[in-house]
């Protein structure tokens, strides 16, 4: 399974938005978001 998957389906699974893992992460939600797309590793 791709990370990317791996991100949106636990964030699902705990009830969060994106902007919530990013605020927990100390992201942005477009880096979240990215992430959960593929389309960025960092």
């Amino acid at each position: 399974m791709q990370i990317n998957r791996v991100i949106q389906e636990r964030r699902r699974a705990l009830g969060m938005t994106q902007e919530q893992v990013a605020g927990a992460l100390g992201v942005t939600p477009s880096a979240v978001n990215k992430w959960e797309r593929g389309v960025s590793h960092s």
